[in-house]
């Protein structure tokens, strides 16, 4: 298999949490506290451990909440690859009410990261295998600029690493317009955004798609559809993949999941129906999960056995 490695600038401590309603004052009495290590690229890192691959994990980690989140992936049997930094790792709640079933995220700003730190990061990119999978996923910290984006996306791939990226906005444009990205998965409205139009029809988001495609900017495109499942383009193929109907718990964790089982799937030298459809089956496993739990092999199988007949 091609070594997978993942790279999360703005890495996080998440918690999890119930409380049976909430209301503004008062005090919330709560259950005790999961905590969960979180960011994109971790998260992948994860995914692909749990559906029975090996990633490795490339992140800073700073302060007590960095430790702990180290601490957390080593359980997990992640290999981790962490940068210790001077801001502390951010922590993250996640608080599911039970009266409503509502789901509260409440995000921090990525720790700031030094110039220093950055380069110190981009070094350990730049000393992995040349062939190997990239993925680059989440947001940008603090201290981090789109040019400092973009400049390690280039630089990795002039040493031949395949990058694939999960972001979104100001930085997933810019990843694209680097040229040649392996994979990337935006959902419907991040694509319409990336090619300056409204996608109101199936073929519009299709044609979208083999839009970055045929313009050199990605080699693969998977757009999430949500309920519909995910559309797949590539220099040949399209295919859609529409998941069965399951009884959502929760979202958070579904894109991440389908980012890891893809890229699993990349590093298997699948095709591109075999990748989407697992991709699919992964990001339905997660949601059958309350808070912010990852798909499980279990499920992953059962979903993806079901998409194969």
């Amino acid at each position: 298999m091609i070594p997978v490695y993942t790279l999360t600038l703005a890495p996080s401590l998440d918690s999890a949490t119930v409380t049976p309603q909430i209301y503004p004052e008062g005090k919330l009495r709560c259950t005790a506290p999961v905590f969960e290590p979180g960011g994109g690229g971790i998260n992948v890192a994860r995914a692909i451990t749990h559906l029975g691959g090996n990633a490795t994990a490339l992140y800073p980690a700073g302060g007590a909440t960095g430790e702990h989140l180290t601490s957390l992936l080593q359980e997990e049997n992640v290999t981790v690859d962490a940068l210790v930094t001077h801001d502390w790792t951010r922590q993250n709640l996640h608080v599911h009410v039970e009266t409503s079933g509502e789901q509260y995220r409440f995000v921090m700003p990525g720790a700031h990261l030094k110039q220093e730190e950055f380069r110190q990061l981009q070094e350990k990119v730049l000393a992995l295998e040349s062939g190997a999978l990239l993925v680059i996923s989440g947001s940008l910290p603090p201290g981090v600029s789109l040019d400092d984006f973009t400049h390690l996306i280039k630089r990795a791939q002039e040493h031949g690493l395949r990058c694939i990226i999960d972001s979104s906005g100001e930085a997933l444009n810019a990843a694209l317009e680097t040229g040649g990205i392996e994979l990337v998965k935006p959902n419907q409205k991040e694509l319409a955004a990336l090619v300056g139009r409204d996608l109101n029809q199936p073929d519009d988001v299709r044609r979208a798609a083999q839009e970055l495609v045929n313009s050199g900017k990605a080699k693969r495109v998977v757009v999430s559809l949500g309920p519909q499942g995910a559309l797949g383009v590539d220099e040949t193929d399209c295919v859609q993949v529409v998941p069965p109907p399951v009884k959502s718990q929760s979202t958070v964790g579904a894109g991440d999941s389908m980012v890891g089982a893809m890229t699993l799937k990349l590093a298997q030298n699948a095709t591109l129906l075999d990748m989407v459809r697992y991709g699919v089956a992964a990001g339905s496993a997660a949601t059958l999960n309350q808070g912010t739990r990852l798909c499980s092999h279990e499920n992953t199988e059962k979903i993806y056995q079901y998409l194969q007949s």
